[in-house]
């Protein structure tokens, strides 16, 4: 014969509930997030943009900007993290423009003692 006892309990635990700011859903205060994220990125780009006339490095600063937003995206406090990461990527955006226009220029006096 089957056993047809049923041993099983209830949990304790309540469902799970998401924490959002009074009035504003979670999506609408994720939008309003990224909203202000893309602004303060447009800040820190048009400050950068402003004290360069290379048009390799303003390339390099979009670019340290793009991808300086992505990576403060996926962090709790994006908006806080977001300066210091644009400033780091900013900074290698600019040694890399400048090691391409010193192989640039190496490769320029090579070629000419080539021909």
């Amino acid at each position: 014969m089957m056993k047809t006892n049923d041993n099983r309990s209830a949990t304790p635990f309540a469902p799970a509930t998401l924490l959002a700011p009074p009035g504003l859903a979670g999506g609408a205060f994720r939008g309003m997030a990224a909203t202000e994220l893309d602004q303060l990125k447009n800040r820190l780009l048009a400050r950068e943009l402003d004290r360069t006339t290379n048009l390799e490095q303003n390339v390099g600063l979009q670019r340290a900007a793009n991808d300086a937003a992505a990576l403060a995206w996926l962090t709790p406090y994006p908006l806080l993290l977001l300066p210091v990461l644009f400033e780091e990527k900013a900074r290698a955006a600019r040694l890399k423009v400048g090691r391409q226009a010193l192989i640039r220029e190496r490769s320029t006096g090579l070629l000419s003692l080539a021909e």
